[in-house]
């Protein structure tokens, strides 16, 4: 990671005054995108994108009512709740082995993984990557508990889903997901709609072969991006960078916890394929980008679920791949 200098964790710190989300139901990207940046030898380059994504931020929300080791189910899955729960995990953290923190809480948050649209295990991700790659200063662990927070403020469950007909692999099993037939209003009307989906992976139980599979779920739906990210240019990111956050995750969690999250994380990215897929696929031109010009386009184009699907692109490290960033950067809108 290029943040020598500090650049990340001064970048974050300047986030942690603003909120999760703006207008009330969109996602604050910045911490994630930055994260991705510095990953990616773009460090130097963090403070000039944030000063272009300045005004979509939010203040800190208000608290209501502290978070407690009592009271916390009643709290759970309210977003009225954000600066609270964000308030609790910052005590928890200061106090405990921030490992120990996320193996307690990983369980309890899985489940609602769907919650906001998936941004804040996507957001945990990138705060767990952090950790694990360089010191455990202050400013990350702020970030991971603005991301647990954010969790626990958006948890939303699914209702029992009807098992349909599945694949052996991860690629076929996403094209065996049925696309909705109306696939019109926000994310939460979608999923509600979501009443069936192929099954996958379901028996996997050894912590190994679920690491495996969710590595191979992440590739196929990087890979299926480039092909079908036309339906919806922006949400059919999630279905990648969701089972992403996920992967990188595990080596921070008891192996107990690694087949459960292969489960929560295949149901997210078919879930949003239902949601937002194309009925058809369109051919994808290969590219010759190396990974350094790939990250200067996505930077020089500025979306953050470009610069966000980049970065999950270089983790799966092949042309098609690197196919999916291109094609996310030719369907996107740049930041203004």
């Amino acid at each position: 990671m290029d943040d020598t200098s500090g650049i990340l964790d001064e970048a974050l710190e300047r986030l942690h005054v603003s909120g999760p989300e703006r207008l009330g139901r969109l996602t604050n990207h910045a911490p994630m995108a930055v994260e991705a940046l510095a990953a990616h030898g773009r460090a130097g380059s963090v403070h000039r994108w944030l000063d272009r994504y300045a005004p979509r931020l939010e203040e800190f929300p208000s608290a209501v009512a502290p978070v407690t080791a009592e009271n916390w189910r009643e709290a759970l899955g309210d977003p009225r709740r954000a600066a609270d729960w964000i308030g609790h995990f910052g005590r928890e953290l200061a106090v405990r082995p921030w490992r120990d923190v996320l193996a307690q809480w990983w369980p309890r948050l899985l489940p609602g993984l769907y919650g906001g649209s998936t941004h804040p295990v996507i957001r945990v991700g990138h705060a767990v990557r952090t950790l694990l790659s360089g010191e455990e200063t202050g400013p990350r662990l702020t970030e991971l508990a603005h991301g647990l927070g954010y969790w626990a403020a958006r948890h939303h469950t699914l209702p029992a889903l009807t098992p349909l007909t599945g694949a052996g692999g991860a690629a076929a099993a996403l094209d065996a997901v049925r696309p909705l037939a109306d696939q019109s209003g926000g994310f939460p009307v979608l999923l509600a709609r979501v009443e069936a989906l192929p099954v996958w992976a379901a028996a996997v139980t050894d912590p190994d072969e679920a690491r495996l599979r969710l590595t191979e779920l992440v590739r196929a739906a990087t890979h299926r991006y480039a092909t079908h990210g036309h339906g919806e240019e922006t949400m059919l990111v999630h279905a990648a960078t969701a089972p992403n956050a996920v992967l990188r995750t595990l080596p921070a969690l008891p192996r107990a916890l690694w087949a459960p999250s292969l489960h929560a994380a295949w149901t997210a990215s078919a879930a949003v394929t239902a949601m937002y897929s194309p009925t058809e696929g369109l051919p994808c031109a290969p590219t010759t980008l190396t990974d350094e010009e790939l990250v200067e386009q996505a930077l020089a184009h500025g979306d953050e679920h470009v610069i966000k699907l980049t970065d999950t692109a270089l983790d799966v490290g092949d042309e098609q791949a690197r196919a999916a960033a291109v094609r996310a950067i030719e369907l996107s809108v740049p930041l203004g």
